[in-house]
């Protein structure tokens, strides 16, 4: 598709306006809300904060993650770099405070920063100083300066684990200067079929692979090491249980409407863990019998309720270890569905809302019916109680999600197996 310079100069000016805006929006947020102000200040100062951590003379490996859910995801090539690469250092960069908060102890990466707001002069600063031998970014992530420099110094760039729908503006007729980002990539390893032949549509064709989606590494990983959580192994207990997790209220109203038999427990743990959610959250199931799992230590009585509420983060993937159903949230959310793949990893069937086809990972498992989404609380009432009465059924399932996760696995290998091939390192 021909682009005219004005319509790139436009672009470039529509992005810049972008940029400016975004960064004035994060500012007023700021000064009441602490993620935005978390996000301010971790970007103060990196030239120098930056200039003073790295070592020099050393080899590094630029690997970027927009949030948690990319850096879950990009985990498995990262360990395989570590392992594979030994003389280079990894350099891991967040977008969102809850990503750097959320991993900035991680130990397989030798130094992790927020990624600079992107400018033509970030860019250039940020590629000066960490002067990276390869970049990686994880999934979504398409920064017009970033690829740019990148691009003109000859970095190998790659895009991993990309999904890739018509709707998006890569595949439009004004969508030139977004596809020019996609000429950046040195290699773009997709994550199924419909995504590559998308990209042949526009001329992009000789250096894409489909190595599938490392998120089922990961999970596949977790799954087989998880950390026991004893609260939840006594709250279980000889009873059945209903994990819901990542759920959003819309979702919570839903699993209110979806009595349990005789014998079943529902774990919830929310998307948003602040004070005044959770209060919500407890006072919705309070007539069934609700403990907060920060209290089951302090009274051993509560382990007798129907409801627990886990008000922290980062135990949700070993919870579900527990589960023998899972309920995942955000389905009745615009942004769509959280992570489906951690529980069906341990085997479990798994109940979504309606909001999920822009997942591949989602969609496949719903194809292969071993994931089922409902569109309202009437619905899940009905699936739930099927779930909840026919073991065979839940066995059956079981046995089709380890097949499924079997084909799967092995993304980062290949990822690994190109690296190699095309020399990048």
């Amino acid at each position: 598709m021909l682009v005219l310079p004005f319509q790139s100069f436009a672009a470039v000016l529509i992005y810049n306006l972008f940029l400016v805006l975004y960064q004035f929006g994060v500012w007023v947020t700021s000064l009441s809300n602490d993620k935005a102000k978390r996000w301010i200040d971790g970007r103060k100062g990196w030239r120098k904060n930056m200039t003073a951590k790295l070592v020099t003379g050393e080899k590094r490996i630029w690997i970027h993650c927009s949030s948690l859910g990319e850096f879950e995801q990009g985990k498995p090539l990262i360990e395989l770099l570590k392992e594979q690469y030994p003389t280079y250092k990894i350099v891991l960069t967040f977008f969102s405070p809850s990503g750097y908060e959320g991993c900035k102890n991680y130990n397989k990466a030798n130094y992790i920063f927020y990624l600079p707001m992107d400018s033509a002069t970030a860019a250039r600063d940020f590629i000066n100083i960490t002067q990276p031998s390869l970049a990686v970014f994880v999934k979504y992530e398409f920064w017009h300066y970033y690829l740019n420099e990148l691009k003109k110094r000859q970095i190998p760039t790659l895009l991993v684990s990309a999904a890739f729908r018509p709707e998006q503006a890569f595949f439009k007729w004004y969508g030139g200067f977004f596809r020019n980002m996609l000429q950046c990539y040195t290699h773009l390893h997709v994550q199924d079929g419909v995504s590559a032949k998308l990209l042949q549509a526009i001329g992009i064709s000789n250096n894409v692979s489909v190595t599938g989606d490392t998120r089922y590494d990961r999970v596949t990983a977790i799954s087989t090491n998880i950390k026991p959580i004893p609260e939840a192994e006594k709250f279980k207990s000889s009873n059945k249980i209903l994990i819901a997790g990542s759920t959003w209220p819309e979702d919570e109203n839903v699993l209110k409407d979806c009595p349990l038999p005789a014998g079943w427990k529902l774990i919830i743990a929310p998307h948003e863990v602040d004070a005044k959610h959770i209060k919500q959250v407890q006072v919705l199931f309070e007539d069934d019998g609700v403990a907060l799992f920060s209290e089951l230590s302090e009274n051993t009585t509560l382990y007798d309720r129907k409801v627990l509420i886990i008000d922290n983060i980062g135990m949700l993937s070993s919870l579900y270890a527990y589960g023998d159903i899972a309920y995942v949230g955000g389905g009745f959310q615009k942004g769509g569905i959280h992570n489906v793949l951690e529980p069906a990893a341990f085997g479990i069937p798994v109940v979504i809302g309606p909001v999920y086809e822009k997942f591949v990972e989602a969609t496949s498992l719903v194809k292969a019916k071993a994931t089922f989404a409902v569109n309202d609380a009437a619905e899940a009432r009905n699936l739930i109680s099927k779930l909840t009465t026919d073991t065979s059924l839940r066995a059956s399932i079981r046995e089709t999600l380890q097949k499924f996760m079997r084909k799967k696995t092995g993304a980062a290998g290949k990822i690994m197996e190109q690296v190699k091939k095309d020399g990048l390192l």
